[in-house]
């Protein structure tokens, strides 16, 4: 299937804020807890747009998994696989999965899952700023709807032009947030 097939197939999609998406993303964290058992496992945690409060969002729960530094990345990839999700892409210190992309099109429930080792979690600061400064969070809804229908099919260029806004705030979050997700030295592995 080409890229544009693919789009035509997947377009971006935004609705309005879920309270269902905190659940999707529950029953999967217990999932995911149970398949990587034998893995040292940092932190699992909802990320995305569907993790902030109250905004429009493509309606694809995103989901953190960060594993402890010399853990087998491979071998967390194989569990994550053989619970249902497909790998997307890899990099050396990341890769990504799907779950819930149909022939048809989207099931119900949709998820983008990204492996990477501990410390790469530039997206908990953001989602955190978004959900404490609610002016900030409007302002990101109103840039995502306003490239929504200007990109429907073209999901890399949706990316890109929300780019800038997530970058910049999310900086200001590292800078605020300064410290909140770093390991101290009595914790052993906590999943949040």
């Amino acid at each position: 299937m080409s890229l544009e097939e693919l789009w035509n197939l997947f377009p971006i999609q935004l609705t309005e804020h879920c309270a269902d998406w905190g659940e999707y993303y529950t029953e999967q964290e217990k999932n995911l807890t149970i398949c990587l058992r034998e893995c040292q496992v940092k932190r699992i945690a909802h990320i995305g747009s569907t993790s902030i409060s109250n905004i429009w969002s493509k309606p694809i729960i995103d989901i953190l998994v960060e594993l402890a530094a010399g853990e087998d990345m491979e071998k967390a990839a194989k569990a994550i696989e053989e619970v249902g999700f497909l790998r997307m892409s890899s990099e050396e210190d990341r890769i990504s999965f799907n779950l819930g992309y149909t022939k048809k099109g989207f099931a119900r429930k949709v998820y983008h899952l990204h492996l990477r080792r501990a410390g790469d979690h530039a997206e908990l600061y953001f989602r955190d700023y978004m959900n404490e400064h609610p002016e900030a969070a409007a302002a990101y809804e109103r840039l995502k709807l306003g490239l929504w229908k200007q990109y429907e099919y073209d999901r890399d260029g949706y990316t890109r032009a929300k780019t800038d806004f997530v970058r910049t705030y999310t900086e200001r979050a590292e800078e605020l947030y300064r410290g909140r997700y770093e390991e101290r030295k009595d914790e052993v592995s906590p999943l949040s």
